[in-house]
């Protein structure tokens, strides 16, 4: 498809299909760059353009006395537990563009730059959005820990050891931290000058595993919370976006240049969900 050289012909077939092109690159951006997208729930059922998609927990099965469904002449019911999510933030991102910008820049250079700046516009909300509903939804760290490795190693087992209707305790693999850059370097201090932790490479910005459990650093957490750790797909974040539009401004040389994007978030497994705030 050529590209576009004129503003004149944005409104036309061609220039929509590049304008959807760049929407396209955009949300698969999104998608690398947050770490919400590699841990929230994706097994939602439901249309999201309905206002609400559902998550369902399952409960554990229980065993029985052999024969006990044959003399109540059914079987145990299977419990779950909905989780509805709300689409109920519903966003845009509307911009002005003169012609005579156009003209400056160049057309495939000017949106190109319009579109990796909602890129980031989109990440910063949405990976804010998932850590607020996460900290919400959280338990506090009850253990009283002193050294940086000790805390974090708590914070870990307090996850781990969760037992309930629907855990009977959880596997490393599947457990995540994220902390502040402060927290992150006090464990990073820690395993690069630990007498047992030549392994650690100090070049590297990550150190990416801690007994186990995968570590993350954000600046994204809500104020006053310094670590949130959770399980894989503990909060779900349903996203869907309307394409690119490019329109005339009437009675201007501007055009319009708008993204609309419509969000849910919600905690579904919230005691799988601790977090240590700031003076604990």
């Amino acid at each position: 498809m050529a590209r576009i050289t004129s503003l004149s012909i944005l409104l036309e077939a061609g220039g929509k299909d590049f304008l959807s092109e760049l929407y396209g690159q955009v949300i698969d951006n999104v998608e690398k760059n947050t770490i919400s997208s590699a841990l929230k729930n994706r097994a939602l059922s439901g249309d999201p353009t309905s206002g609400s998609v559902e998550a369902k927990r399952f409960a554990n099965s229980q065993s029985s006395p052999y024969g006990t469904a044959r003399a109540a002449g059914a079987g145990s019911s299977v419990k779950a537990k909905p989780v509805v999510v709300q689409i109920n933030n519903d966003k845009e991102i509307v911009e002005e563009i003169e012609e005579k910008d156009i003209r400056l820049y160049g057309v495939d250079g000017l949106l190109t730059r319009r579109s990796v700046n909602h890129q980031k516009t989109m990440i910063r909300e949405l990976e804010r959005a998932f850590f607020n509903a996460a900290a919400t939804a959280a338990t506090a760290l009850t253990a009283t820990a002193t050294t940086p490795q000790e805390i974090l190693e708590a914070l870990i087992q307090q996850i781990e050891t969760t037992k309930n209707d629907y855990v009977d305790g959880v596997p490393r693999d599947i457990i995540n931290v994220i902390m502040t850059p402060g927290e992150y370097g006090k464990i990073r201090n820690y395993l690069d000058s630990g007498a047992n932790n030549a392994n650690v490479d100090t070049t590297q910005p990550e150190f990416g595993m801690f007994h186990g459990v995968r570590i993350y650093s954000s600046v994204y957490l809500p104020a006053g919370v310094k670590q949130l750790g959770m399980v894989n797909e503990s909060v779900a974040l349903p996203v869907f976006s309307d394409v690119y539009t490019a329109e005339k401004v009437p009675l201007s040389q501007a055009y319009a240049v708008s993204l609309f994007y419509y969000y849910g978030v919600a905690a579904v497994t919230p005691d799988l969900i601790v977090k240590i705030v700031d003076g604990a």
